[in-house]
């Protein structure tokens, strides 16, 4: 019997309507709250007894449970974990069929504090909270269980587990693994670092983006900034763009691009620079430098509120960098990924990164992440990835 963790008075109807957290200031935070185990299963009641279901809690973290299921009696057991990933698996199956997807995306999974991606028989997971590392015996029996991976590889280095008092590590629960994974997205091939690559080695939440932009790429001249391991410039370079410049300031990520490109047989059409971004887009933009396609995907440049200020004014500059090498007639993709950047708040830097430009232009389709990273119904704020496609004259 899980033991009991009791709401405050009228503090259970958010929760009780489907909300997956519960916060510290609704729990009844006395003694016998504080002695429970860190990440440990708690069974949800409100202050009258209802019962509200079952969560993981952490007492020492803004959000202090997480819920699990909504039946209190449910086993947290390899049963609950293998039904998970049997619904997630065959989710993501009909959406990207043959096995490189985002398996599990947290609470949208009904496994809160959990990420796992899949690279065929390569996974990788991080486990973001103390309730799914308190759980991790029982999820790596069910993962092996339910697709037998070859290799799994824990990428425990994201910062949300220090805030739940965890340490920051990557572990090789199986392997080995080759320096170059291959990846198979949009028909067609690519490598990713899962030890020391970016987050967990791949994105594939810009999947349908990528795509998305390879539709203008016929004949085109493309300029991927931030290309990284290629996703976007390497597909455009396949669906027959005329040239594609790829700038990263990481080498490894110049590596894995040309490596992608060299597999694909598009190299001779591929420029890698390694550099700045901004600094690179002044460079192009005083060289005169003009192009039809010109992708923008930086990492975030928001990781906490207090650097929304900041942050968003980079956002706008980004936008006013980009649009100085677009092509009249030319096509803009700029993206973010910070999680405190709401889509208002990045769709107006945006319209002003235009304005300082002075360019005009239409957005064509406001984007967010593909649709192996599902959104919670009841945490929009979690939609983390915005994108707007413009045509600038």
């Amino acid at each position: 019997m899980h033991p009991e963790l009791k709401l405050q008075p009228s503090h259970h109807r958010r929760v009780r309507a489907g909300h997956p957290w519960v916060f510290s200031n609704e729990v009844v935070m006395d003694a016998a709250a504080k002695a429970l185990p860190q990440g440990g299963v708690v069974r949800l009641v409100a202050a009258n007894g209802e019962p509200l279901g079952l969560a993981t809690f952490n007492a020492h973290t803004l959000i202090a449970a997480r819920v699990l299921t909504r039946n209190s009696d449910e086993a947290i057991d390899a049963s609950f974990f293998a039904t998970r990933l049997a619904a997630a698996v065959k989710l993501r199956e009909r959406l990207h069929p043959g096995g490189f997807y985002r398996l599990i995306h947290a609470e949208a999974d009904g496994l809160p504090g959990l990420i796992v991606d899949r690279y065929g028989d390569v996974l990788v997971a991080q486990l973001n909270t103390a309730g799914m590392e308190a759980l991790r015996p029982i999820l790596v029996a069910a993962l092996d269980a339910a697709l037998s991976p070859r290799a799994i590889v824990l990428r425990n280095d994201s910062p949300s587990r220090q805030l739940e008092g965890l340490p920051l590590k990557v572990e090789m629960l199986r392997g080995p693994l080759p320096a170059d994974l291959p990846v198979h997205e949009n028909g067609c091939r690519f490598f990713a670092d899962l030890g020391e690559g970016q987050k967990t080695g791949w994105f594939f939440d810009q999947r349908e983006n990528r795509a998305m932009m390879a539709a203008f790429a016929s004949g085109a001249r493309v300029l991927d900034m931030y290309a990284y391991a290629g996703g976007f410039g390497v597909l455009a370079a396949q669906r027959g763009a005329a040239e594609v410049t790829l700038v990263d300031r990481s080498e490894r990520g110049i590596a894995l691009a040309s490596h992608a490109a060299e597999i694909n047989e598009v190299t001779p059409r591929c420029r890698f620079v390694k550099g700045e971004a901004f600094m690179e887009l002044e460079r192009l933009a005083g060289q005169g430098a003009r192009f039809d396609v010109v992708i923008a995907d930086p990492p975030a440049f928001v990781k906490s509120k207090k650097d929304l200020g900041p942050g968003a004014r980079g956002y706008r500059k980004l936008a006013r960098l980009a649009a100085r090498v677009v092509a009249p007639g030319g096509f803009l993709f700029i993206a973010s990924c910070s999680h405190h950047v709401d889509m208002p708040l990045f769709a107006e830097q945006v319209a002003r990164g235009l304005d300082d430009g002075e360019r005009t232009g239409r957005i064509l389709r406001s984007t967010g992440a593909a649709a192996d990273h599902p959104v919670h119904p009841h945490l929009p704020e979690s939609a983390y990835l915005k994108g707007q496609l413009l045509q600038l004259d």
